[in-house]
C-alpha cells in the first residue's frame, strides 16, 4: 500500500480488486517477517494461511472493512483465540466469545491477524512489564514504543497491520502512539462497549483506534462504537457517520478555533518536547487557529487521583483469578485457602501488578477510605467542573501527549517514577470521561513526539474534525517507521 493511501479509500480498491488485498497480506507478512523476531509487536499472530482463508472469504462480502488487517491488543476477547492480558495467570487463556468490538469489526469483513503485546493487564505505559517479553520502538529500538498498547502501536508503526484496537485506562492508547508516530484516539466514555474488555478499571477503560492517520480512526469508529445491550455503559451518541464527517474536512476548519493551553499541563514536559509542540502549534496558527493560555492549579493533582481510582478498582477487578474458574491453577492438595491464593496469584501476577493490587486495596482499606479514596473521587468532580468552565470559550485543550520521548528500555527499572509520570498529560481526560487524540507533532533526535486534543464527553466529532485538520495543514501524518 503506497504511502499516503488511507484504509478507509483503499478499502474500496480491495473491494474491486481483491487480488491487490490478497497482494497486501503477504506484504504484511513479509514485514512481519523481517521485523517481528526484533520488534515484538505479537503475542499470538495467527498463521498466514488461516489469514488468507479469511481474507477471501471477506472480500466475497464486499463489506466496509473487507480486505483489512486489524491487530487486537492482548486485552481484548478473541474466541478461539488466546487472550492472555499479557500474564502468567491468563497464559493458556482462551475465550469462548468475542468481544462486542470484535464482533462488529468481523461483521464488517475485517480480519483478526493477531493479538499484540501490552503491560501485564495494562498496567504500564512502556510495555515492558509483559510476561511474554519486551516489545521495541520500531524507531530506534533500544527504546520503548510506550504502553500500555505498545504492540498495537508498533504492529501500526511498523506495517505489521492496517490498524489496530488498543484501551485506554489513563493514556494506554495516546502514549504509545506519541512514541511511535501514529494516531492514537480514546473515544468519550461509553461511546465504545466494553464488553468482552478485561477490566483494569471499570469507571475509567476505553477501547479505540489506533492508526495512521486521523480519517482512518474515524472510519474504525464507524464499525466499533454504539450502544451495546451487553454493556449497560454504553450511549447512542446519534453519530451517523464520523468517517463522512471527517472525510471533507481541509486546514481551513481550524480559522476561528479556539483551543486552549493549560499552563500546569505544559510545565511539566522537557523543553525539547514543549519546543516541537510548540511550534507544531504556531504552523496551525498561521492557519487562523486561536490559541487561549489558562491556569488551572489543581490539575496537578489529577495524576494522583488517577492512580488512587485506577488501582481501587483494579484491586477488586483483579480478585477473580483465583485459580478456579480460568487462568493458572494448582494442586490445592494439603494447602489452606491461603496458601492455594497465595502460590497462584504469587505465581500468576507480576511484579508491577502486585504492587498496583497492594496500593488499591490500601485505599479502599476502612481505615484510609475516606483519606484517599473518597478524596480522589471529589478531584475528580473538580476537574470536571473546572474544564466546563475553561471550555465555555473553547473547542479543545491541546497538550504535549507525553512530557517526554520514548525512554529507553530499562530506564524505568532504575526509576519507576518515570513510568508513572508518563500518563501526567492523558489521564484527566480518562478521569472526566472526555474524548482524546494524539497525533504526530514531530521528531526529537528522531523519536517521535505527539500532540494532544482532549474535550469534554460527546465532544468526539469537534476533536476528531481538530485533529484532521492539524494533520493535513502540517502533513505529519501516515508515518511508517523503516
Amino acid at each position: 500500500m503506497r504511502r499516503g493511501a488511507s484504509i478507509y479509500r483503499q478499502t474500496q480498491i480491495f473491494r474491486e480488486n481483491p487480488s491487490e488485498a490478497l497482494e497486501e497480506v503477504y506484504k504484511v507478512y513479509e514485514n512481519i517477517e523481517k521485523r517481528e523476531n526484533i520488534l515484538k509487536a505479537y503475542i499470538t499472530l495467527r498463521p498466514l494461511e488461516d489469514v488468507l482463508k479469511d481474507i477471501r472469504k471477506s472480500l466475497e462480502s464486499k463489506k466496509p472493512l473487507s480486505g483489512i488487517l486489524i491487530a487486537v491488543k492482548d486485552n481484548i476477547s478473541t474466541e478461539g483465540i488466546r487472550t492472555t492480558c499479557a500474564s502468567k495467570i491468563l497464559e493458556n487463556y482462551v475465550p469462548p466469545y468475542d468481544a462486542t468490538i470484535i464482533n462488529r469489526i468481523k461483521n464488517s469483513g475485517g480480519v483478526i491477524i493477531g493479538k499484540t503485546n501490552l503491560d501485564e493487564f495494562a498496567m504500564g505505559s512502556t510495555t515492558e512489564t509483559s510476561f511474554f517479553g519486551i516489545t521495541r520502538n520500531p524507531w530506534n529500538i533500544d527504546h520503548v514504543p510506550g504502553g500500555s498498547s505498545g504492540g498495537s502501536a508498533v504492529a501500526v508503526s511498523a506495517y505489521m497491520a492496517h490498524m489496530a484496537l488498543g484501551t485506554d485506562t489513563g493514556g494506554s492508547i495516546r502514549n504509545p502512539a506519541s512514541y511511535t508516530g501514529i494516531v492514537g484516539y480514546k473515544p468519550t466514555y461509553g461511546f465504545v462497549s466494553r464488553y468482552g474488555i478485561i477490566a483494569y478499571a471499570s469507571s475509567l477503560d476505553q477501547a479505540g483506534p489506533m492508526t495512521r492517520d486521523v480519517l482512518d480512526a474515524a472510519f474504525l469508529m464507524d464499525i466499533i462504537s454504539g450502544k451495546d445491550p451487553m454493556d449497560p455503559t454504553t450511549i447512542d451518541h446519534g453519530i451517523e457517520s464520523f468517517s463522512r464527517e471527517i472525510e471533507r474536512i481541509d486546514p481551513g476548519y481550524l480559522r476561528g478555533r479556539r483551543i486552549v493551553l493549560i499552563r500546569e499541563l505544559w510545565e511539566g514536559a522537557d523543553r525539547d518536547v514543549v519546543s516541537t509542540v510548540s511550534g507544531y502549534i504556531d504552523k496551525l496558527m498561521s492557519e487562523g487557529l486561536e490559541v487561549i493560555e489558562r491556569s488551572f492549579p489543581e490539575i496537578i493533582y489529577s495524576l494522583s487521583a488517577y492512580y488512587v481510582i485506577a488501582t481501587a478498582e483494579a484491586s477488586s477487578n483483579l480478585a477473580r483469578y483465583q485459580g478456579i474458574l480460568y487462568g493458572l491453577s494448582e494442586d490445592p492438595s494439603n494447602k489452606s485457602w491461603t496458601e492455594y491464593m497465595a502460590k497462584i496469584r504469587g505465581e500468576g501476577f507480576g511484579r508491577e501488578v502486585k504492587k498496583r493490587i497492594v496500593l488499591g486495596s490500601h485505599v479502599l482499606s476502612a481505615a484510609y477510605y475516606d483519606q484517599y479514596y473518597l478524596k480522589a473521587l471529589k478531584m475528580r468532580r473538580i476537574l470536571r467542573r473546572g474544564l466546563e468552565e475553561i471550555l465555555k470559550d473553547a473547542d479543545a485543550i491541546a497538550t504535549p501527549t507525553t512530557p517526554t520521548t520514548a525512554p529507553r528500555i530499562g530506564e524505568i527499572r532504575k526509576d519507576p517514577y518515570i513510568m508513572y509520570l508518563a500518563d501526567m498529560e492523558t489521564a484527566t481526560a480518562n478521569l472526566i470521561g472526555g474524548p482524546a487524540i494524539s497525533i504526530p507533532a514531530g521528531f526529537i533526535n528522531g523519536l517521535p513526539i505527539g500532540i494532544q486534543f482532549f474535550s469534554l464527553p460527546g465532544k468526539d466529532l469537534e476533536i476528531l474534525r481538530i485533529a484532521r485538520a492539524s494533520e493535513l495543514k502540517t502533513g505529519l501524518h501516515d508515518i511508517l517507521s523503516t
